[in-house]
């Protein structure tokens, strides 16, 4: 066997279907199938079977993908602890990052953090959903709480959720005042992370008046965020939307912050790191460049 068969098993392991195992390292399905009846023929074992739609492991393939998981990270720890006492960060680091937070704050320090150690190889893996779907990276950027206690949080920025319309929507729409006014305004909800998006949870900010939770009727429902703050810009309606995302356009005259005295809830971001790769020298250098880069933005 080769260190790319334990890889394999691994994969198998962590991943729900082939195609996706075949995803996360690189190759296409077909070839995966391949690797994979191969290293079955090499073991005189059937390690999992395979339908049109799932791929199932068998009991010796979930063994063999558990010890090839143990055996992966001691070879991790071993090039590590050779490479201690040199400053030079080398292997390779994954990130994972929602689409919108991930291109505008996460990619341009990746690339400064790139420059500062050329020897490290850098993957930076865009998605909807990045917590808890990369449960393979060495650390994952997430906008919103966290509740596992085999992941470690550390808090990049605070993040309130600001509602916002376009000028254009406000002068002919009028400025919503209070909750109650929401009803008769249309509002563009954001589909992300299985929530339901027509509730709306508020309370005043001074905590003088009775938070409730508001059952939107949306006029306009995208599932991405981009587009959603776009739509507000252009008029279309009410938006609530990050304020990392909110405030340049608010700064910029497109958009208008309104309702200021209540708050929707704040959705922090921070970097998660599993507990298992804590250690690694280059994960806890990239935390701790991302919390000092964002400590000089707040």
């Amino acid at each position: 066997m080769q260190i790319d068969d334990l890889r394999l098993a691994a994969a198998l392991l962590r991943e729900r279907s082939l195609s996706a195992a075949a995803r996360s390292l690189d190759v296409t399905p077909p070839a995966l199938s391949m690797r994979l009846r191969k290293l079955e023929a090499t073991l005189g074992l059937v390690l999992a079977n395979r339908t049109a739609r799932k791929l199932q492991l068998t009991s010796e393939g979930e063994r063999f993908g558990r010890e090839a998981y143990e055996l992966l990270l001691k070879f991790e720890s071993l090039q590590e602890s050779l490479q201690r006492d040199d400053k030079r960060l080398t292997g390779t680091l994954k990130i994972a990052a929602p689409f919108g937070y991930g291109r505008t704050h996460v990619a341009p320090q990746l690339s400064r953090f790139s420059r500062m150690h050329p020897s490290l190889r850098l993957q930076l893996d865009l998605r909807e959903t990045p917590w808890p779907d990369r449960h393979d990276s060495d650390a994952v950027v997430h906008v919103g709480t966290v509740r596992d206690s085999s992941w470690v949080a550390h808090p990049l920025a605070a993040n309130e959720r600001w509602l916002c319309a376009g000028p254009d929507y406000l002068r002919e729409h009028g400025i919503p005042k209070n909750p109650s006014d929401l009803a008769y305004h249309a509002c563009i909800c954001i589909r992300e992370n299985d929530e339901d998006v027509t509730l709306w949870h508020v309370r005043s900010v001074s905590g003088s008046r009775k938070g409730s939770t508001l059952r939107i009727n949306p006029a306009f429902v995208t599932n991405d965020g981009s587009v959603a703050r776009q739509w507000a810009e252009d008029g279309m309606g009410l938006v609530l939307r990050s304020q990392w995302d909110a405030a340049p356009a608010v700064a910029a005259g497109r958009l208008e912050r309104v309702m200021a005295d209540w708050t929707f809830g704040a959705a922090p971001v921070v970097v998660l790191v599993p507990t298992r790769k804590g250690r690694s020298p280059r994960t806890q250098a990239f935390v701790r460049f991302l919390v000092e880069a964002a400590s000089t933005m707040a």
